[in-house]
């Protein structure tokens, strides 16, 4: 009986699901989690995957951050080939084309996969791509034009794309350069996140009190916070209210995992600018 009620819920759950965000994340872990009943993980087994299947995160710089999966597949957001870790070339790079230090036309031709989070011919981008142990996927967002863009619309639709890095249990998203409050249908197309990218300059992309909003609803249970070079950090904290920890460290790298989450959420602030 209880077996049965199990599968009749993750049925429910499923078609809760805008069916645009299952054809747009084929395989994705994170929207079924978000769909279904919330699991209990015993200590055990959360210590044990906290050994196995640790993910690292560091702060490039900016917007970059460099993802670095258990299978040895490297990610880095936001890439311009500036905010660099040495002479490491990433596996994979994903760029939005709101100012020149979060794309580049010329990328390193060893890089094997390029990701633009625009699309081409008036056609949003629509990335849903293993590569290793990571499936990364997009959610098109708008973007404001600038005074070199001639048209008469004050927004580009689709120009900009929140990333979603799928690996070793975790759901991992980058907002990109966000320009606007996310609607229902993209929240639904996000899914649950447990590590979130947040842009908190308050100006250059959204105010504090749009993107505090947003990170309030997504709820994750890591707050990275990036776009740094314009904003108190306390404003932001005191935007997002004292559910939110926070956790300054003094190094540029967080290895963490499933089981290493924290149990409130908490920005955690990297080392860098």
């Amino acid at each position: 009986m209880l077996r049965s009620l199990v599968v009749m819920m993750a049925i429910l759950a499923a078609l809760i699901v805008p069916a645009t965000a299952q054809n747009a994340a084929r395989g994705s872990e994170c929207l079924a989690m978000a769909s279904a009943p919330p699991r209990a993980i015993p200590v055990s087994l959360r210590r044990t995957a906290a050994k196995a299947e640790e993910v690292a995160i560091t702060y490039a710089g900016h917007s970059t951050y460099y993802i670095e999966t258990p299978g040895g597949v490297t990610i880095a957001t936001d890439y311009n080939g500036v905010y660099r870790l040495g002479d490491r070339r990433p596996d994979v790079v994903t760029m939005n084309r709101a100012h020149s230090t979060h794309y580049t036309l010329y990328p390193d031709p060893g890089i094997k996969h390029v990701l633009h989070g625009w699309g081409d011919n008036g056609q949003p981008a629509s990335i849903n791509e293993r590569v290793g142990d990571v499936l990364i996927r997009n959610v098109t967002t708008d973007i404001r034009r600038y005074y070199s863009d001639d048209a008469n619309s004050e927004m580009i639709k689709d120009g900009n794309s929140i990333f979603i890095f799928e690996v070793a249990g975790l759901c991992i998203g980058h907002l990109g350069h966000l320009h606007h409050k996310l609607d229902e249908s993209q929240f639904a197309a996000i899914g649950r996140l447990d590590i979130v990218m947040v842009p908190i300059d308050g100006s250059y992309t959204m105010s504090l009190d749009g993107v505090s909003e947003i990170t309030k609803r997504l709820r994750a249970s890591v707050v990275l916070p990036m776009h740094r070079f314009a904003t108190p950090l306390g404003e932001f904290m005191q935007k997002i209210g004292q559910q939110f920890a926070i956790d300054v460290r003094s190094e540029r790298t967080l290895k963490i995992s499933l089981g290493s989450l924290p149990n409130a959420p908490t920005v955690i602030i990297l080392d860098g600018v």
